[in-house]
């Protein structure tokens, strides 16, 4: 039986891989290994995480993240090159844009070994974004190209892929959102951190809005950040918002002397059921965050990206993203068009149909057929 490698760095790649795992258990032609490169290490990535997403635990765990992108990138490269030149698969499943996404996909190539990009295609056109060059670089040197929505079908051919590589197969991260979403309706949720807010701010009319922040280019500026912040003071004037706030975007607040105010409730990162828990039920979600855009738009929550690109123009095209910027009158503006009833409704992308794994394993089992 031919082997696959499936390679995640970083929390959010396991969302993303955790379909594919289990397209790949029901399909039964592919033997695969996870790959956990350690790009970040989560003392709550335990037992229940996995157990959450319906996988099982990493086969392999690298330990290689850490440092600069330089050194991580190169620890990695290190680390999964003797990994494969010990064992070696019939190829790599990468997914997103992380570090080990990148480094990953070189290794595999320099090796000889198949290459495959779940996400593929997708470009913001900012070059100031680390993800935005490994997306380049990854597509470059990859064999197959498995792509969420129009935009990186159009990318990819504009590149010079040919057309027999490139597939549009739909989203995994939707496929995700959707079978834990409908496993969420089994689960007792009183245990979770965020339910006494999100019960004392639902029913007889009551709403809230939900916060996520994570990027640079938006936290780690001290005039940005208090741009940003005055547009979520003011909108929770309005609406009691949540924020679970990244740890850096928690010191940063610190660090830059901001206070957002009583009517902004900051919590702690959230495991992923409770945070879905918490957003699905959201009248907006204000973010910077890639997967919330495709989240958010699969499950018809309205969304406010504060952002000046996104890399998931069909979220705005045809779901319920909102490209707001960074300008805290249009952020602020947006908000009210949502409470108002008058904000962007949306729809679900073609193929966003919680099905894009099982697409994915069918093609690959064409591809590196049993031997």
């Amino acid at each position: 039986m031919k082997s696959i490698y499936l390679v995640a760095g970083a929390r959010p790649n396991f969302m993303k891989i955790a379909p594919i795992v289990r397209a790949l258990k029901a399909h039964g032609s592919l033997a695969f290994k996870i790959i956990h490169t350690g790009q970040h290490y989560d003392r709550d990535m335990n037992d229940v995480f996995f157990e959450e997403l319906g996988i099982p635990q990493p086969d392999v765990f690298m330990a290689a993240g850490g440092g600069s992108h330089a050194q991580q990138t190169g620890k990695i490269m290190v680390a999964f090159e003797e990994l494969c030149q010990a064992e070696r698969p019939d190829a790599v499943l990468v997914v997103g844009d992380v570090n080990s996404t990148l480094a990953c996909s070189i290794v595999a190539k320099k090796l000889n070994i198949p290459v495959a990009h779940v996400e593929a295609g997708l470009r913001s056109g900012d070059m100031s974004m680390p993800e935005e060059i490994n997306r380049l670089v990854t597509d470059s040197i990859s064999d197959w190209f498995f792509v969420t929505e129009p935009s990186g079908v159009a990318h990819l051919r504009r590149e010079g892929k040919p057309d027999s590589a490139i597939h549009y197969v739909g989203h995994v991260m939707v496929d995700n959102v959707l079978y834990q979403a409908e496993k969420l309706l089994r689960t007792d949720t009183s245990g979770f951190e965020t339910s006494r807010f999100k019960d004392a701010h639902t029913g007889n009319g009551k709403r809230y809005g939900v916060i996520t922040l994570h990027r640079p280019s938006n936290v780690d500026d001290a005039a940005m950040m208090a741009r940003i912040a005055s547009a979520l003071t003011e909108i929770a004037a309005e609406l009691p918002l949540i924020f679970p706030v990244h740890p850096r975007t928690r010191a940063n607040l610190a660090k830059f002397g901001i206070d957002l105010g009583p009517n902004i409730t900051l919590v702690g990162p959230q495991a992923y059921m409770a945070f879905l828990n918490l957003w699905k039920d959201a009248a907006v979600v204000l973010t910077d965050s890639g997967g919330m855009q495709e989240e958010t738009t699969a499950v018809g929550v309205p969304c406010i990206t504060i952002r000046e690109n996104t890399e998931r123009p069909v979220t705005v095209e045809e779901g319920s993203n909102v490209l707001a910027g960074t300008d805290p009158s249009v952020i602020v503006a947006q908000a009210r068009k949502v409470l108002l009833g008058g904000g962007k409704q949306g729809r679900r992308p073609h193929l966003w149909d919680g099905n894009a794994a099982v697409r994915i394993v069918d093609i690959l089992s064409t591809y590196l057929p049993s031997r």
